[in-house]
């Protein structure tokens, strides 16, 4: 090894021990990487932010959007409400919940995916007594599964794509990855329908920000259109499609009030309803039976492009001017430019309209408006701000578009129309000036850390590359190749992988694996797609830790897991990746 070698690898070295060290998060580690290696010359100054200008960085961002307008979109939860066969016993619910996640986790990020999955778990597991210890760590693997089968499931497929195109000059394709993602993710869930049993059951969660609210339900108004497919229904099909976590507390028929109305009682055009519930589960009837939501029809105004109108939770404080008045009386969009869309009680059920509700203190309410202005209008009428929590009540869902613009995006990359990062920077756009989901909530989806870890890291991995670094270190594995029969690499490259990433993040773990893959292949003249796969592979299932991948992490808390839970099922199950893993690579991808 000459100088700069060595100075390449001790600078590797010395990020992956404070990977592994975890004080310090993983998007500052890089950041000082990058730093470091500017310092003792391995990274000039002019390539020092190069990497945030790669497809890499651009490609994950818009996946991430395109994640969260699908979920925004109720699409997930409209198709498994339609879900007509048995799920009582947990067996079941894992085969049915794993099977989406993977297959949803192929093109959509499986982060979002999971965190779309999770409320339908948890109703699951209060209808069937099952605990949610059983289902969660089973959907979090599923998702990992999953984002094997295409290009854009999961970053290190996209990161490996990109580093076969600088390095043989051209990437992987969309589906290339499919027979081998496929045939792990089936291997995955059949293990997972019987392999549950391993991990403990009835563990508790830890506390969320939203049990912390402990509000009674709220109370909203909607009415009926012509167009609503509820019309002629029951009032129990109402609550059977919002999956009975709404009640219909009166029926307005023709200026009179019917409470308590039977649940055979039918729904006709111009029916307005006040409906009880939480605010998601409003917002979910409102969109599954095309209500419309009381003021739906009056919405404050935008004086600049940038304001945004939002929903927002107070409470009625004490010395508010709206106590002991209605909303009609306040004038409340005509001086403020709010609208009232639902009010909580405790200790009491809203049973009138909303604009004759006397608003009380210590009232909960939900208020649409210009988000700009809200802090200082709740201020100014003595309402205190809930900590914030996402809301969807008062604006309306694209249930289809999401899905139609994301599959236009992945036939016309699949077909050569345009690249990767090209498709999925339109399609992020579009999903935004559609309305399918709001320019802050955007920002919000892309994983700004994991953006600044990939664009300082991809420099690092570039001076591996330029300093001759990764064939030093491929030519002495390339040593053992009188040991080792050709398939040996593909499953030393797969195993190295799957260690290394629950301590160094997928991402980095591909970044710095790829180049020593295609050496190790050059020097062995061996096909370097096989080494390639097996790196993507590797870094893309991380069974063992929950810190490892964001989706562990997620299910951690909900479902009161402990470090040590995840090696009971990921163990056998990482041992099923390698084993099936290798000779699924060898027989798509020939060495």
């Amino acid at each position: 090894m000459d100088k700069q070698q060595i100075l390449a690898l001790g600078t590797i070295v010395a990020m992956m021990a404070l990977f592994a060290w975890g004080r310090l998060r993983y998007d500052l580690v890089a950041i000082v990487s990058l730093i470091a290696a500017f310092f003792v010359g391995i990274v000039p100054a002019e390539k020092a932010f190069t990497g945030f200008s790669s497809d890499i960085v651009v490609i994950v961002a818009s996946a991430l959007i395109l994640s969260a307008a699908v979920s925004r979109s109720g699409i997930v939860e409209l198709a498994m409400s339609h879900a007509t066969f048995d799920l009582s016993k947990p067996r079941a619910q894992i085969v049915t919940l794993t099977s989406c996640i993977a297959i949803l986790s192929a093109f959509v990020k499986n982060i979002g995916t999971l965190a779309m999955f999770l409320p339908i778990a948890f109703k699951f597991a209060r209808r069937t007594g099952t605990s949610p210890s059983v289902l969660l760590m089973p959907m979090s693997f599923a998702s990992l599964l999953g984002g094997l089968i295409t290009l854009v499931g999961t970053s290190p497929n996209i990161i490996v794509s990109q580093a076969r195109e600088k390095l043989l000059g051209e990437p992987f394709r969309m589906f290339d990855f499919a027979p081998v993602g496929i045939g792990l993710t089936a291997a995955g869930i059949v293990f997972l329908a019987f392999g549950y049993r391993l991990l403990p059951s009835g563990r508790r969660a830890t506390a969320s920000i939203e049990a912390a609210f402990n509000l009674d339900a709220y109370a909203t108004e909607a009415t009926v259109p012509e167009d609503s497919p509820l019309v002629g229904q029951p009032i129990a099909e109402l609550e059977k499609q919002a999956e009975d976590e709404i009640d219909v507390a009166v029926l307005i028929r023709g200026g009179l009030n019917k409470s308590k109305p039977g649940k055979a009682t039918k729904i006709r055009a111009g029916d307005a309803l006040i409906l009880h519930g939480e605010p998601a589960a409003l917002e979910r009837a409102v969109a599954v039976g095309k209500l419309v939501l009381v003021r739906q029809d009056k919405t404050p105004a935008k004086e600049a492009a940038s304001d945004e109108i939002g929903v927002m939770e107070a409470v009625v404080g004490a010395e508010s001017p709206l106590v002991g008045r209605t909303i009609s009386q306040n004038q409340l969009f005509n001086r403020y430019e709010l609208n009232l869309l639902a009010v909580s009680r405790r200790g009491s059920r809203i049973t009138h309209r909303l604009k004759s509700v006397r608003l009380r203190a210590g009232d909960a309410i939900v208020l649409q408006g210009n988000m700009r202005f809200m802090p200082e209008t709740l201020g100014e009428l003595a309402l205190l701000p809930l900590a914030e929590r996402p809301l969807g009540l008062g604006r309306t869902r694209n249930t289809y578009l999401p899905i139609a613009i994301l599959a236009a995006a992945m036939l016309a990359v699949a077909i050569g129309l345009m690249p990767v990062a090209i498709g999925f920077f339109i399609a992020a756009a579009l999903v935004v000036l559609a309305g399918c989901i709001t320019l802050r909530e955007a920002y919000n989806a892309i994983d700004w850390p994991i953006l600044v870890m990939l664009g300082a890291l991809i420099p690092v991995s570039d001076a591996a590359q330029s300093t001759g670094l990764t064939d030093t270190i491929a030519h002495l594995v390339s040593l053992l190749a009188d040991f080792l029969p050709p398939w040996g690499y593909v499953a030393i490259m797969l195993l190295i992988a799957m260690c290394v990433t629950p301590f160094l993040n997928n991402a980095a773990t591909v970044l710095i694996l790829a180049p020593i893959a295609v050496s190790l292949a050059t020097s062995l003249k061996m096909n370097p797609d096989p080494l390639l796969m097996a790196v993507a592979i590797g870094a893309g299932c991380d069974f063992l830790t929950p810190i490892g991948h964001q989706c562990n992490t997620l299910v951690m808390g909900p479902g009161g897991y402990r470090f040590g839970d995840y090696w009971r099922l990921g163990l056998p199950l990482s041992f099923i990746v390698l084993l099936a893993g290798v000779p699924l690579i060898l027989i798509f991808w020939p060495l």
